[in-house]
């Protein structure tokens, strides 16, 4: 039987009938598609958001014990004070540790050998408490000489930081500019901060240097300006800190810049003028860059440059293969370290590359893995002569761990493991990867996580996607997700293309003309977890956020009566609206993801997958959309267009709820605390649309 309504509560004694929803009291007919909700400066709009809030909370009030339930059962879970660990540089030893009770990170140091001095030198719980209701920090940048701390915080959630510098170890944090990117970098001088610039609409365009005298701050100057619309500009430093690079990079196109990391005042030198759909990134290592790129190579390869001869024909290291991408490389004094994607596991390996004094490889092998499918990635390594690598491995059923591995002894040591308590453990758990059928005969790997005493029987299932960007959806562990699994309910993950989890050719199969394989994908996944006798096919809730939820609502308008219950969280569904209009921060930047408008098989190919522009009176299932006030990258106004239409339309099999945070921007609350309290409230949504909103763990 399906689950039923919570039985709503009047908000007043005095009230004799349901007071008209938002929609009823706020439609304009001269507006049916109900664009004036992006007019964020009319009263009515922030009117609107704040009694669909009414609504939402109203409708949830049955459901609120069994929110706090969700949320205090997390908190038993898990470990609440926590230390991480520590990381020595050259004169101190670095650590964070938040309390039992804060939101955010307190940052400590002691002299290196010298434990006994511990001090504080950067408290974000003090700062959040005294200055800010919302808090992000953007980036954290020490000195060389570690005697300055520059950071960027976002106090709104909009993404524009400020910046920050203090003298270590007592000086007073000193406010320098606002509206600024979030990244830095210091060059090697001791004395030259780098840093970003937004254009009108948030774009990184500009990188600035910003001298530092004697506690004296100079004037900041123009280092590099990128005019191109499509565009971003990034920056870092190589661990061999002989070089500064700073990036400007599309989609699919990418340029480096080159600064000595000793003489920033230096004009930056092109390494590679930009080509067309090439995209590359370099690494340093004594007399030689290590060339990262898929010029000719879909899957990317690896060459060598010649440090002082860059016009010398590169020197092939690793060959494009077809069956593996290269994703990542990292330089050391010793050789590389170099992240590979297996196309047909769908999964990543680390790989050493060891050279001997001919620049020829003595060692080539890939480090081992706890069990696979898992994730695994090079963790904090600060030192260029390290031999000692940290490693982060988790996966579905295995919590946060790191490692360091020791290259000489292939001794592998934890460092620190993710405790879990209460009733339900790692080994009560069990994961499987199954592979789901596509309309076009495609495999789309599918991982399912559930209680292993219930393996064996169709669960109610909560399926969650992402697909685009190429970015990769490896297992991840969730001490949350275990309040949903001891009630029953299996956690999905549909790898669909559009993602990377199966490499660049993943990705490529899944952007632009090929857009719609990843609502396909996702649709076969469900299906392929009922076949499979996974899933109960009446009890499946989808889950998306940001672009996953233009994943999910494109599947809903494709076949709405798949899903009992959906959770869009900041979702990307008024997407030829937005790509029409180049004034919205990161529009022109993503034409290569989704295509530009003003071409007509882009504007029709756009036209015929955007969740808004595809509604028609379908039996939609109940949906929880979460929406916030200061999103830059979402704009608050998609999800609630989609919550004005769905629910003036009235063909819904439940509920249409919107719920829009007026203090948070794209990623949510800052606060661990009211992220986790969001988080229960969606997932108590879930089990009451799986039927098990009374089932206790």
């Amino acid at each position: 039987m399906k689950a039923q309504p919570p039985h709503h509560t009047p908000a007043t004694a005095t009230r004799t009938a349901p007071s008209p929803s938002p929609v009823e009291r706020f439609r304009r007919g001269e507006d049916p598609e109900w664009h004036w909700l992006e007019e964020r400066d009319d009263a009515r709009v922030q009117a609107f958001l704040e009694a669909a809030n009414e609504e939402s909370q109203d409708w949830m009030a049955p459901l609120q014990s069994l929110v706090e339930r969700l949320y205090h059962g997390h908190l038993a879970r898990r470990e609440l004070a926590v230390h991480g660990l520590r990381t020595a540089l050259d004169h101190y030893t670095y650590w964070s540790e938040t309390a039992a009770d804060a939101d955010y990170p307190v940052w400590w140091r002691h002299p290196n050998g010298s434990p006994e001095e511990a001090r504080i030198f950067l408290d974000l719980q003090a700062r959040a408490t005294v200055e800010h209701h919302y808090l992000e920090l953007g980036d954290m940048a020490l000195s060389p000489d570690e005697r300055w701390l520059a950071w960027t915080e976002d106090s709104s959630g909009d993404e524009r930081f400020s910046l920050f510098l203090k003298a270590l170890p007592h000086g007073e944090p000193r406010l320098i500019l606002e509206e600024i990117g979030p990244e830095l970098t210091w060059a090697e001088d001791n004395s030259t901060l780098l840093f970003t610039r937004y254009d009108a609409t948030q774009r990184p365009d500009s990188i600035w240097r910003l001298p530092l005298g004697e506690g004296q701050i100079g004037e900041a100057s123009l280092v590099l300006r990128e005019d191109d619309p499509e565009f971003w500009l990034g920056l870092g430093k190589t661990r061999s800190r002989h070089w500064l690079v700073l990036e400007s990079a599309s989609k699919d196109t990418s340029e480096c810049y080159l600064l000595p990391a000793l003489s920033p005042q230096q004009a930056p030198h092109c390494f590679l003028p930009r080509e067309k759909g090439v995209e590359y990134g370099l690494e340093h290592r004594h007399g030689f860059f290590y060339v990262l790129h898929n010029r000719n190579a879909p899957h990317f390869r690896l060459d060598i440059a010649e440090e002082d001869n860059l016009d010398a024909p590169w020197q092939p290291l690793i060959d494009h293969r077809h069956d593996i991408t290269l994703e990542d490389v990292e330089a050391f004094e010793w050789g590389l370290a170099i992240t590979e994607r297996d196309h047909d596991e769908a999964q990543v390996r680390i790989r050493i590359i060891e050279f001997d004094a001919h620049h020829d490889a003595r060692r080539d092998e890939r480090l081992p893995l706890p069990e696979s499918p898992c994730s695994v990635m090079l963790g904090d390594v600060p030192h260029f002569d390290s031999r000692r690598l940290r490693l982060r491995e988790e996966s579905f059923v295995m919590p946060v761990r790191w490692l360091e591995h020791d290259l000489d002894s292939d001794e592998r040591l934890v460092l620190k493991s993710q405790p879990i308590h209460g009733n339900l453990q790692p080994a009560d758990l069990c994961c499987e990867r199954i592979w789901a059928r596509a309309h076009d005969g495609e495999r789309i790997p599918v991982s399912v996580v559930m209680r292993a005493d219930l393996a064996g029987h169709p669960l109610p299932t909560l399926l969650y996607g992402y697909g685009a960007y190429g970015e990769v959806l490896d297992p991840w562990f969730s001490v949350a997700r275990l309040e949903l699994l001891a009630r029953g309910v299996a956690f999905a993950v549909a790898h669909v293309r559009g993602g990377g989890d199966r490499g660049e050719p993943w990705y490529l199969a899944g952007k632009l003309e090929h857009k719609e394989n990843s609502f396909r994908d996702f649709l076969a996944a469900r299906n392929a977890l009922v076949e499979k006798g996974f899933s109960d096919g009446e009890r499946i809730a989808a889950y998306g956020a940001s672009a996953g939820g233009l994943l999910v609502g494109a599947s809903l308008n494709l076949a709405p009566e798949a899903f009992c219950a959906a959770v869009l969280d900041v979702p990307f569904v008024d997407v030829l609206r937005t790509m029409e209009n180049p004034d919205l921060p990161l529009t022109t930047a993503e034409y290569t993801e989704w295509g530009n408008p003003d071409e007509a098989d882009a504007r029709k190919r756009i036209r015929a997958y955007s969740p808004l522009d595809n509604l028609s009176p379908q039996p939609y299932p109940a949906l929880f959309l979460q929406g916030s006030w200061h999103d830059s990258r979402v704009p608050y106004w998609e999800p609630a267009k989609l919550y004005a239409r769905l629910t003036e339309m009235g063909t819904a099999r439940g509920p249409i709820l919107l719920r829009t945070d007026m203090a948070a921007g794209h990623g949510g609350a800052s606060g661990r605390f009211k992220a986790w309290h969001d988080n229960a409230r969606q997932d108590a949504f879930i089990l009451w649309a799986l039927g098990l909103a009374d089932k206790e763990p």
